[in-house]
C-alpha cells in the first residue's frame, strides 16, 4: 500500500486497489486492444495490445486523435459523428467488425465494442475494445479465395465470374456504358488431352491461362467458366470495335506453339462476343449469346470469332420453338420409328434394321428433319426423354416381329447424354428383359464424339455389352476425329463408315484409297466394316469390291415403317439385294 493511502477511507483504499488490477488485467489481454479517448477523441489510455495490433507505442499515441491513429480516412467522419451523437443525445455506437488501419497503412480487422464512463458529465471518457480479428480474418480470405479461384489455373472462377458481372452490370447500368463479353473454347482441346493425356491437358490450360493473363490489359476480368472455356469481360467499351479487335488478339496470342519438354502443342480457339446492353442486361443472358457466338464461330470453321447477331438470336429463337413442340409432341404420340435394313454383302441377305427416328406432329407444316430437331433436342434432357422411348419403342417392334416369324436385329443410336446416365445399362437390361430379347436382338449405335467423351464407367459399361453380344458401332465414322488410338480403346464390333467416304470413290482415286484404308485397317482390327449411303450400282460393286461387309442405302432400300419391312423381308428372301431405289 502506497503512503498516501494510509490516510484514506478504506473503501477508498479497497476502489483504487480494484481499479489498479483492473488496468493490469486490461493491459496484458492478448489480442484485446483497449484504448481510452476523452470528450476530444484524445487517447488517455493505451494497452499494450494495442501497441501489437496497432503498431503505435503508448508514448506515440496519449494525446492524439482518435481519427489520426487508427480510421481510415474513408471512415473518419462518421466516426466523428458517432461519437459526437453519444456524447450530446446519448446515442451509443453498436459493436460491430471493422476494418480499422495499423500505423504502417496496411488493414486491420477487428470486432469493436464501446463502453462511456463518466456519460453525461463535463469529461465523458469512451474506450474501445477491439479484438483482434486477423487469422480469422485470413482464414475467411482464404477460404474466399478456395471459392472464388480455379484450383488448376489460379484464374477466377465461374462462380467470381458471375458476382463480378453483376458488380459490372450495375456500374455500367447507373452510367448508361456498355461493355463486352467474350466465350472462348479451345478447338480440339479433347483430341490433346486424350492424344497426350490428361496431364498434359492440365499443363495446356496452365499455359493457355498464363498466356491469357500476360496478355490481356489488366483492367480485363478473365476467368475459367470450365474445362476448356474461358470467359473475358472488357468493363467498358465505347464500341463493337473494340471487342472485336480484343478477340482478334487473343486469337492472334494462340498462333505461338505451346511448349512442354519434348511436346509442342499448337491449338487455336473460337470467341463469341456478346455486348451490354445491346445483347442482354442479365449476366445469364450476356454468358448464353456470347457462348451462342461462340458455337456459330466454331461451326464456321474454328479459329475464328464471331459477335452475337440478329442472325443468331432468331435461330436461337426457332430452336426454343421447336424444342417446345418437341416436349408437346412427346407427350402426344407423334413421334415414328422408320427401319432402313442392312444387307450382308456376300449373302446378300438383310441382318439388320437401323431405327430412325421421325417427327410426325399433327400440323405437318410445323415438322422439321432430323438433323435439325436431333441436335435440338441433344442441347436439353429432352434427348433422353427421347432416347428412352426410342428403345422402348425398338424393343417392342422386334418382339413383335420375332414373334411374327422374323428374327431381325435392330441397332438404335445412343446419344452421349443417354450414356452419361448412371442407369443406362440397367435402363437397357430391364427393356430386354421386359420384351423378352437377348443381346443379340438390338445393337447399339455411337459417334466418334460421344465414345471419345465416354469415361471408364461408360466404357466397362460398353465392353460388358459387347462381351454378352451386343453389336456395338461407331456410326458415321471418318466424320470426327478418327484417331486409330481411340479403335483401340473403344468398346466396339462395327465401324459405319459415312457416305461422304463413297459418294465419289469410284470415280476419284483420292476417296478411293481413303475409303480403301480404312477399311483394311478396320479389318486388321478384327471390326465388320458397314458402309452408309450407297446411292449407285457402281457404289455398290465397289464396296463389294473391296470386301466390305454390310451396306446400307437408298440403292437397297429406303427407310421403311415397320408394316412395310416385313413385306421387305419377304421380298428379299425371294429377291437377294433388289433395287428399292
Amino acid at each position: 500500500m502506497e503512503p498516501e493511502d494510509k490516510d484514506r477511507p478504506a473503501e477508498i483504499r479497497r476502489d483504487a486497489s480494484g481499479e489498479r488490477l483492473f488496468l493490469q488485467l486490461i493491459d496484458t489481454l492478448p489480442k484485446v486492444s483497449v484504448q481510452g479517448y476523452d470528450k476530444d477523441r484524445r487517447v488517455i489510455y493505451w494497452n499494450k495490445s494495442s501497441v501489437d495490433i496497432y503498431g503505435y507505442q503508448k508514448e506515440e499515441a496519449i494525446g492524439r486523435k482518435l481519427e489520426d491513429l487508427i480510421i481510415p480516412a474513408e471512415m473518419a467522419p462518421d466516426v466523428i459523428r458517432l461519437h459526437k451523437d453519444w456524447i450530446e443525445k446519448g446515442i451509443s455506437i453498436p459493436s460491430s467488425e471493422l476494418l480499422l488501419k495499423h500505423k504502417d497503412g496496411r488493414p486491420v480487422p477487428v470486432f469493436s465494442s464501446h463502453v462511456m464512463l463518466k456519460e453525461n458529465t463535463s469529461s465523458p471518457e469512451m474506450f474501445c475494445i477491439d479484438v483482434d480479428l486477423s487469422e480469422q480474418y485470413a482464414a475467411r480470405e482464404e477460404l474466399k479465395f478456395l471459392a472464388t479461384t480455379d484450383s488448376l489455373t489460379g484464374l477466377p472462377n465461374r462462380r467470381y465470374l458471375v458476382a463480378e458481372l453483376a458488380r459490372v452490370i450495375y456500374r455500367q447500368r447507373e452510367n448508361n456504358g456498355q461493355f463486352a463479353v467474350l466465350f472462348i473454347d479451345l478447338d480440339m482441346f479433347k483430341e490433346v488431352n486424350d492424344t497426350l493425356g490428361h496431364t498434359w491437358g492440365d499443363k495446356l490450360l496452365i499455359a493457355v491461362s498464363e498466356r491469357l493473363r500476360s496478355g490481356l490489359h489488366s483492367s480485363n476480368i478473365i476467368a475459367r467458366f470450365g474445362g476448356d472455356e474461358f470467359v473475358l469481360v472488357m468493363p467498358e467499351i465505347t464500341s463493337a470495335d473494340e471487342a472485336t479487335a480484343l478477340a482478334d488478339q487473343l486469337l492472334e496470342l494462340f498462333r505461338e506453339r505451346f511448349s512442354f519438354d519434348s511436346e509442342n502443342v499448337y491449338i487455336t480457339s473460337s470467341i463469341g462476343i456478346s455486348l451490354y446492353p445491346r445483347d442482354g442486361e442479365e449476366a445469364e443472358t450476356l454468358l448464353k449469346h456470347a457462348d451462342a457466338a461462340m458455337y456459330f464461330a466454331k461451326e464456321s470453321g474454328r479459329n475464328r470469332r464471331h459477335l452475337f447477331t440478329d442472325e443468331i438470336s432468331r435461330k436461337l429463337k426457332a430452336q426454343r420453338e421447336i424444342s417446345t413442340r418437341l416436349h408437346q409432341s412427346l407427350g402426344n404420340g407423334e413421334f415414328e420409328l422408320v427401319y432402313q435394313p442392312q444387307f450382308d454383302m456376300t449373302s446378300q441377305s438383310v441382318t439388320a434394321c437401323e431405327a430412325l427416328l421421325r417427327w410426325r406432329p399433327q400440323d405437318p407444316s410445323l415438322a422439321v428433319s432430323p438433323d435439325i430437331f436431333i441436335p435440338i433436342a441433344e442441347r436439353s434432357d429432352l434427348i433422353i426423354l427421347l432416347g428412352d422411348w426410342v428403345l422402348e419403342q425398338a424393343c417392342a417392334q422386334v418382339s413383335a416381329w420375332k414373334q411374327a416369324g422374323f428374327n431381325i436385329r435392330v441397332d438404335i443410336n445412343v446419344s452421349g447424354k443417354q450414356l452419361e446416365q448412371a442407369d443406362f445399362f440397367e435402363i437397357l437390361e430391364s427393356y430386354r428383359a421386359r420384351y423378352g430379347l437377348s443381346p443379340q436382338d438390338l445393337g447399339i449405335e455411337l459417334t466418334e464424339h460421344v465414345l471419345i467423351k465416354s469415361n471408364d464407367r461408360m466404357l466397362n459399361g460398353l465392353r460388358g455389352q459387347r462381351d454378352k453380344g451386343v453389336e456395338i458401332s461407331i456410326d458415321d465414322f471418318g466424320t470426327g476425329y478418327s484417331s486409330l488410338n481411340y479403335l483401340k480403346i473403344f468398346p466396339i464390333t462395327n465401324l459405319k463408315i459415312d457416305r461422304s467416304f463413297v459418294v465419289e470413290a469410284p470415280e476419284n482415286e483420292l476417296d478411293g484409297a481413303l475409303l480403301e484404308a480404312i477399311v483394311t485397317v478396320g479389318h486388321r482390327l478384327k471390326f465388320n466394316i458397314v458402309v452408309e449411303g450407297i446411292e449407285t450400282d457402281r457404289q455398290a460393286q465397289f464396296c463389294k469390291a473391296l470386301a466390305i461387309d454390310y451396306a446400307q442405302g437408298y440403292w437397297y432400300s429406303k427407310p421403311l415403317s415397320a408394316t412395310e419391312v416385313v413385306r421387305f423381308f419377304e421380298q428379299a428372301s425371294d429377291h437377294p439385294a433388289p433395287d428399292h431405289r
